[in-house]
């Protein structure tokens, strides 16, 4: 039913620019009527050099998207990092590298400049506005994670900004942005025996780090010198074993970038162990608040939020309705157990989809929708309140790759080096 849903003849569409700061309409139904003809081509560009290509098609670059200067920067197997025209795809640099760019480049604004990891082991600087390097950093495995831009808030450090990133080796590192100094870092052995492909990016929240290992541990540390925040890391794999009346577990890993939020029940970190499930653990304490264990398999987290609409202006004396409220859903995607949404607060489960054999992308919010990149079949738009179709886009490709969103603009890479720009139209635009 999927593969047919999903053959949709969707027509080139020559959108302007001005998708990248065109907004969702807050006051009209979040796909509420799932209506099909949403999602349409804007331009394809072959992005990937053919003459490096080895082996099976593969691409894993997610997309960074600078609005304000209408760019895309996106890395691919080819050993490059490319600028793009956000309009067209048009090439506008490129940086070569001497492995596969597999990462989320980090757009900073403020300097213009543009940070991402190569799979030759070293994170880089570049200016955005040509290429021109500012600086390269061995980390000594590769980086696939965003890094995380942070003003520390307090001690020695304090008003200085850090750049926080990990590594393929359990290597959480802090570096001065401007120079390449490393400020610190923390290092975990890997854990011994067998690994699913991937590892955990950086979080931040106030001026704690979170972040997660290959070992099935996740930690909290001071953004400004590294000094452990917990009072021990938090083992996941000793809970799953507990979960699971002392099975043995096959993977211990966490690859889940860490997710924060402030909500009612306090600050919380969601993380997910491969075989252990979804946690919810209190961000000051490390204690945990909830957990999922059927949801085993998750790569990929990412908090949906809808802010409450503004309350209706009674007349006085009235009795109004009571106030709309905002909506949170954490979305978590396994290749073994299908999309699950849950409700941050209290673990309770919204709606769980099956997904094509060979698994998902992380699902990105997109004006209200949520898109996912399938391995196998394409890419899908689907709602975040039931996981409803909504449309897709049957390339005839995979996409592997997470794709990026901003206003009414997207780009995904698929695995055969395409870059697809999207463009989305919300109901009841003309």
């Amino acid at each position: 039913m999927l593969g047919a849903v999903l053959a949709l003849a969707l027509v080139a569409l020559g959108a302007g620019c001005e998708g990248l700061t065109l907004g969702a309409s807050p006051e009209l139904p979040l796909w509420v009527h799932h209506p099909g003809g949403a999602l349409q081509v804007a331009f394809r560009r072959e992005l990937t050099a053919r003459s490096r290509r080895v082996g099976e098609a593969y691409e894993r670059g997610r997309p960074e998207v600078d609005p304000s200067h209408r760019r895309v920067f996106v890395g691919s197997s080819d050993h490059g990092l490319y600028a793009l025209r956000a309009a067209d795809g048009a090439v506008l640099w490129r940086f070569e590298t001497a492995g596969a760019v597999q990462s989320e480049p980090l757009y900073d604004p403020g300097e213009d400049a543009v940070y991402f990891g190569s799979n030759d082991g070293a994170l880089y600087r570049l200016r955005a506005s040509d290429g021109a390097l500012g600086w390269r950093f061995a980390t000594n495995a590769e980086v696939t994670r965003r890094p995380v831009l942070h003003r520390v808030q307090a001690g020695p450090r304090a008003g200085r900004r850090v750049l926080l990133a990990t590594n393929a080796n359990d290597t959480l590192l802090c570096i001065e942005p401007a120079s390449g100094e490393m400020l610190w870092f923390r290092h975990r052995t890997p854990a011994f025996g067998m690994e699913i492909s991937g590892y955990a990016g950086p979080a931040v929240l106030g001026d704690t780090v979170f972040a997660a290992f290959s070992d099935g541990a996740v930690m909290a540390y001071g953004a400004g010198d590294g000094s452990e925040r917990w009072r021990a890391p938090v083992d996941l794999t000793g809970e799953a074993e507990q979960a699971r009346a002392g099975e043995e577990l096959r993977y211990l890993d966490v690859d889940t970038t860490p997710v924060v939020a402030t909500l009612g029940a306090g600050d919380l970190v969601f993380v997910a162990s491969y075989e252990g499930g979804v946690f919810a653990l209190d961000a000051g304490t490390g204690t945990r608040v909830w957990v999922s264990d059927q949801a085993t398999g998750v790569t990929e987290l990412v908090l949906w939020e809808q802010p409450a609409p503004p309350a209706p202006r009674e007349p006085r004396g009235a009795a109004g309705a009571p106030p709309a409220r905002a909506r949170r859903v954490l979305v978590a995607s396994s290749g073994l157990t299908g999309l699950w949404a849950f409700d941050p607060e209290d673990g309770s489960e919204l709606w769980r989809r099956d997904v094509p054999a060979g698994g998902v992308s992380a699902a990105v919010p997109w004006a209200g929708a949520l898109l996912v990149g399938s391995t196998r079949y394409g890419a899908f738009l689907l709602s975040p309140l039931d996981g409803g179709m909504i449309d897709g886009l049957h390339s005839g490709g995979s996409f592997a790759a997470t794709p990026a969103a901003h206003g009414t603009r997207a780009f995904v890479l698929s695995s055969e080096g395409v870059l697809f720009g999207l463009h989305l139209q919300p109901p009841g635009r003309g």
